[in-house]
C-alpha cells in the first residue's frame, strides 16, 4: 500500500478511535442493568421473628439473628426486622388485632391493613429485591391462647404463606424455621419445647419452601455442649453462660452459636445464600 493509500486510511479509523475511546470524567460509562452501585451489598437477608430472634435492647437477651451478619461475606447485609414478643400476626398486623376472637376461635384483626415493618419489606424502591431471601421463625408466642397474640393452625399457616407469596412474587427466596427451643432437661437429656411444628412443615409444603428445623437442631446443640442436667440456676456455669435468667433467651454467646447453627443448616441443606458464607 503507497503513503497515499495509508494516509486515506488512517483519516477513516481515527474518527472511530475517538468515538470508542473511554469516557470522560463529565460523562462516566453507564453501569450494566441491575448490577449493584460500587460497595452495595450483592444480597439482603431479611428476618421477620420474635425475641429470640432479635436485635437486644439490653445486654441480655441477644436475638441470633443479631450474630448473623458477620457470619456472611460482605456481599450480604441481614436486615434484622424480628421484635420481640410477636406472634406472626402481630408482628404483620400489629395494632389492628383485637382483643377479641371470631366464631372460629381466632383473634379479630380490623382494619386488616399491615404494620409498617412489613411494609416497609414490601416497599418496591427500599425493600425485597429480586436474589434476596427471607426468612421467617414465628411459633413461640403465638402458642398464646389469650388475644392479641394468639393465632390457631389454619391462620398460622394461612399467615406464612402469605409472606413467602409476596417474597416470591419479588423474585425473593423465603425459608421457613421451625421456632428455636427452650432449654428443658429430662433428666440428662435437653427435650424439644415447642409447637407449631407441624404447620411450619405443612406451610412449607404448601408453598414449595425450603424449612430449617431449628428447634431439632438447637436441642440438639443443647445436648451437644451437655446443658442438661442442670438445677434451673440460669446465672452459672454453661448454661449461665448460653442463657439469660432464663429458660428461653440468649446470652451473647448463645445467640452466636444459634446463628451458627443456622449457618451449618444454609450449607448442610445446600441453600444457594451458604455461597455467600465465610
Amino acid at each position: 500500500m503507497n503513503k497515499r493509500a495509508l494516509a486515506l486510511a488512517a483519516l477513516v479509523v481515527l474518527p472511530l478511535l475517538t468515538a470508542a475511546g473511554p469516557a470522560s470524567a463529565a460523562e462516566p460509562a453507564c453501569a450494566t442493568a441491575g448490577t449493584p452501585a460500587a460497595g452495595a451489598a450483592a444480597v439482603k437477608v431479611w428476618l421477620a421473628g420474635d425475641s429470640t430472634m432479635a436485635d437486644p435492647r439490653t445486654s441480655c437477651p441477644v436475638g441470633w439473628g443479631n450474630r448473623f451478619d458477620p457470619l456472611f461475606t460482605g456481599d450480604v447485609t441481614v436486615v434484622n426486622s424480628a421484635v420481640a414478643g410477636r406472634s406472626i400476626q402481630t408482628w404483620l398486623y400489629e395494632s389492628n388485632v383485637q382483643s377479641t376472637k371470631d366464631a372460629a376461635g381466632e383473634c379479630v384483626v380490623s382494619p386488616r391493613t399491615f404494620h409498617q415493618r412489613w411494609l416497609s419489606m414490601l416497599d418496591p424502591a427500599a425493600g425485597m429485591r429480586a436474589g434476596d431471601y427471607l426468612m421467617v421463625q414465628f411459633g413461640i408466642n403465638d402458642g398464646s391462647r389469650d388475644c392479641p397474640r394468639h393465632v390457631g393452625s389454619a391462620r398460622y399457616k394461612e399467615l406464612l404463606g402469605l409472606m413467602a407469596k409476596a417474597a416470591k412474587d419479588r423474585g425473593v427466596t423465603p425459608i421457613f424455621l421451625t421456632p428455636v427451643s427452650a432449654i428443658r432437661c429430662s433428666g440428662s437429656t435437653a427435650v424439644g419445647t415447642r409447637g407449631f411444628l407441624t404447620e411450619t412443615a405443612d406451610a412449607a409444603r404448601a408453598a414449595g419452601v425450603t424449612v430449617i428445623d431449628l428447634h431439632r437442631l438447637s436441642y440438639t446443640l443443647y445436648n451437644q455442649l451437655r446443658l442438661c442436667p442442670n438445677d434451673g440456676d440460669y446465672t452459672l456455669g454453661p448454661v449461665g453462660a448460653f442463657f439469660c435468667n432464663d429458660h428461653t433467651h440468649f446470652e451473647a454467646a448463645g445467640a452466636g452459636q444459634i446463628a451458627a447453627v443456622v449457618a451449618k443448616a444454609l450449607r448442610d441443606q445446600r441453600i444457594p445464600l451458604s455461597n455467600y458464607l465465610r
